[in-house]
């Protein structure tokens, strides 16, 4: 890998025409949708069994559903406005109750689905969440939430229930309120108030660390559009979707926008059958994050390894990218094994949400696959920057997206000439703020109205983007999930043996870890000596990973004999801790 350069001839990368139409609300989207009529719009396996849906029965069921949430919940109003959650597995009927609650004139919650139970009650009474749509594994979780919790009074299970509904809770199912939708004899009328709160979501963490974003139709729409534009994208391409839904660069760059060209979209089941999914939808395009990617290359290598094929395949990809800089394509004679491992049809993944390593945008060009990066924040609904299908630039995030543009707060150039500095972005897909939180409001925007991102980078003569480093906190892990440190060391705070801690992420070979540095509590357990402190504080990490989700569990520890250096506020002096 170190052998190749660090400039490439892409291959086929002409603008094209490109057939979409953009939209500012749900009202426009539904139509768009209903332009694609009997294609298929879905793919899906549901208890072994293969499913499908065209678009045009799609839209029908998000309508009789908007009606029938219309005759449960009422009218919102800005004294009491309705607001609904939607969780579980990524499915069409996830999908048809985010634009039915948004068409509705309410307001729509994703939630992430890997929480714990009780944090997802907490963050439904912070928001005042009403009702939520639930798929079948969070029935007995909500059922038994429900009748004792404060804001939550209706439940809309996807799956019919086998048994009555707890006492005191009303509970009708999907199927049921499209039903009721159906017999009203209404036409639905979609809402088209492009600068209300139409969506919620919740940045990772606890209620207590956690910000809740405000998002308008005109930045969700905003932000798909502006998707539309810079992917390469054709009614004839078939995705493969993985990421979960409730993650927005999903929800906005692979459904929202994908389906408004009119392709089809084929939802894997579990992470794994990835590859089993691929070798059976065969896509032609994927959204993905840098660890599926790694993860993809490392298992072509180990695969040529056992068959005793590494060194031919390392030998010939060296060939096909000397042969590429000469305008030739071996792709297709050379790679043929490696593409049918991703189905054999595979032409372009669009990656976002850490960083890639450069290299491998180099290698799967000469396996004939070829990755777009791309840079987005939830508070930008959250597409900031795309490198363009047609014009790429490896280890870039691209120029900024039509929707918005692009500043570098900064002032004095490095020894190379770039001026670096925070990213911040001005547009109609930044969010409206967040709720009920004056104090990150405030400290989120510059004075002459630019949100800051928090993260650093530069800017070339061409408005192209490369992210250097982040101003802000939060770790961001190889899948592309963000974990605030804050929240485990909340977590940190009940564990008595320790004094203090802050949580980093650490650079390992197999990717980014979550590492607890800890100073224990010497000044209270004056007996113990600290193989015993170490042991001890071991077995409580221990017990606490076990009701963490995966993606927020420490890996290693790190203690220290001195308090760490603080603020004259008290405060944790977290840049300091290498």
């Amino acid at each position: 890998m170190k052998n190749l350069k660090k400039t490439y001839k892409v291959r086929n990368h002409k603008k094209t025409e490109h057939i979409y139409t953009l939209c500012g609300d749900v009202a426009e989207y539904l139509d768009i949708l209903a332009t694609h009529d009997g294609s298929t719009m879905f793919v899906w396996k549901e208890k072994g069994e293969r499913r499908e849906i065209t678009y045009l029965d799609f839209v029908e069921a998000v309508r009789a559903l908007g009606l029938g949430l219309e005759e449960i919940f009422g009218k919102s109003t800005e004294e009491k406005p309705v607001r609904i959650a939607v969780i579980g597995e990524s499915s069409p009927k996830w999908f048809a109750a985010y634009l039915a609650i948004m068409a509705s004139g309410y307001t729509v919650v994703p939630m992430d689905k890997e929480l714990a139970v009780s944090e997802i009650g907490g963050f439904l009474k912070f928001a005042g969440i009403g009702g939520v749509v639930y798929s079948a594994s969070f029935a007995a979780a909500f059922e038994e939430m429900a009748p004792t919790h404060e804001t939550l009074d209706v439940l809309v299970p996807m799956s019919d229930p086998e048994s009555d509904a707890p006492a005191g809770v009303r509970r009708i199912s999907f199927n049921s309120l499209c039903a009721l939708g159906r017999s009203t004899g209404r036409e639905f009328e979609p809402d088209d108030d492009r600068e209300r709160v139409a969506e919620l979501l919740f940045t990772s963490g606890t209620t207590g660390s956690s910000k809740c974003v405000m998002l308008c139709q005109r930045n969700i729409f905003a932000a798909m559009g502006a998707a539309c534009e810079s992917v390469d994208f054709r009614s004839d391409d078939v995705l493969v979707s993985v990421l979960p839904l409730h993650h927005t660069y999903e929800l906005t760059c692979t459904w929202l926008a994908g389906l408004n060209f009119g392709l089809t979209i084929c939802i894997n089941d579990s992470l794994r059958n990835v590859l089993k999914s691929f070798r059976e939808y065969q896509p032609t395009g994927l959204v993905l994050v840098p660890l599926f990617i790694t993860t993809m290359y490392k298992k072509i290598l180990t695969e040529a390894k056992k068959s005793g094929k590494d060194k031919i395949l390392q030998g010939a990809i060296k060939a096909a990218h000397a042969m590429s800089m000469m305008g030739v394509d071996m792709s297709d004679k050379l790679f043929g094994d490696v593409r049918e491992a991703f189905g054999g049809r595979l032409e372009k993944i669009v990656c976002g949400g850490a960083a890639l390593n450069p290299e491998l945008i180099e290698i799967f060009e000469t396996f004939g696959i070829s990755i777009y990066e791309g840079y987005g924040i939830t508070e930008c609904s959250p597409l900031v920057a795309v490198t363009p299908y047609y014009k790429r630039k490896p280890g870039s995030v691209g120029p900024a997206v039509p929707c918005c543009e692009v500043r570098i707060d900064g002032t004095e150039a490095d020894e190379d000439g770039r001026v670096i500095g925070e990213i911040q972005v001005r547009g109609d897909n930044v969010m409206l703020g967040y709720m009920n939180n004056d104090e990150a409001n405030e400290g989120s925007y510059t004075e002459d109205g630019w949100y800051r991102t928090g993260d650093v980078g530069f800017m070339d003569a061409e408005g192209y983007i490369t992210i250097t480093g982040r101003m802000k906190s939060v770790i961001v892990l190889d899948n592309g999930k963000n974990v605030f440190p804050e929240e485990i060391e909340e977590y940190l705070e009940d564990i008595d043996l320790i004094a203090e801690s802050v949580v980093v992420g650490r650079e390992e070979e197999d990717g980014v870890h979550l590492v607890a540095v800890i100073y224990p509590n010497y000044a209270k357990y004056t007996a113990l000596q600290e193989n015993e402190f170490r042991t001890e504080i071991q077995k409580r990490i221990t017990a606490l990973n076990k009701r963490l989700p995966s993606f927020k569990q420490i890996h290693k520890l790190e203690f220290r004999k001195t308090e760490f250096e603080k603020t004259t506020t008290k405060k944790i002096k977290r840049h300091l801790v290498k």
